[in-house]
């Protein structure tokens, strides 16, 4: 799978190839979590939000579909002892409905092949009142052209199945039940557009 043959490189994309638009997002996220929030995070990666939200929430479960995704996130994350990693579907979540105050999935939904169902999924664990907290990078401009970014990593083995303007994206959301969405941008390199919506009911 690309993903766990990605792992091993994929902080050098966080951290280097892309740091400031990530030194963006994670503010953006940390502001969105308080200290009694009990978080579900989906597409941990190798950690980078994991560690900010650990260390604002009072429990994080942090997941992944890859398994060496989630075994670099541990190592990068060790100093914590409220987060529990475990392999999971985004679209078929092993949750309880309403069980978390804050959902979060970044940079996940322009991969999948059913980005409805995993939406669905996030709506249905995160509880009444509760927050829902999705970035995903923009692979393409406000005039439609592809970026170099989505055009490398897509030859690379990643296979976006969507590309979005920031425009696109707030319809997206709107088309799908959440009247209430907000967009903020993580400037950088490669930008990021963070959705940020109460639970639809």
């Amino acid at each position: 799978m690309f993903w766990d043959r990605a792992a091993a490189v994929y902080d050098l994309f966080v951290n280097v190839i892309n740091r400031k638009t990530h030194q963006n997002l994670k503010k953006i996220v940390a502001d969105q979590i308080d200290g009694e929030d009990n978080v579900l995070e989906c597409a941990c990666g190798t950690g980078m939000l994991s560690a900010v939200m650990a260390a604002k929430c009072r429990k994080l479960t942090a997941t992944d579909f890859s398994a060496k995704m989630l075994e670099k996130a541990e190592k990068n994350c060790s100093s914590f002892s409220n987060i529990t990693f475990e392999k999971a579907d985004i679209t078929a979540l092993d949750y309880p409905d309403n069980t978390f105050d804050k959902v979060v999935a970044g940079n996940v939904i322009h991969l999948l092949d059913n980005p409805l169902k995993a939406l669905s999924e996030l709506n249905r664990v995160c509880r009444e009142g509760g927050t829902l907290i999705i970035p995903t990078y923009m692979n393409r401009d406000q005039k439609g052209k592809e970026s170099g970014f989505a055009s490398a990593v897509g030859k690379a083995g990643a296979d976006f199945k969507r590309q979005f303007t920031v425009d696109s994206y707030r319809q997206f959301f709107l088309d799908n039940g959440y009247p209430d969405v907000s967009i903020t941008i993580a400037e950088g390199r490669i930008p990021c557009a963070v959705a940020i919506m109460k639970k639809a009911v």
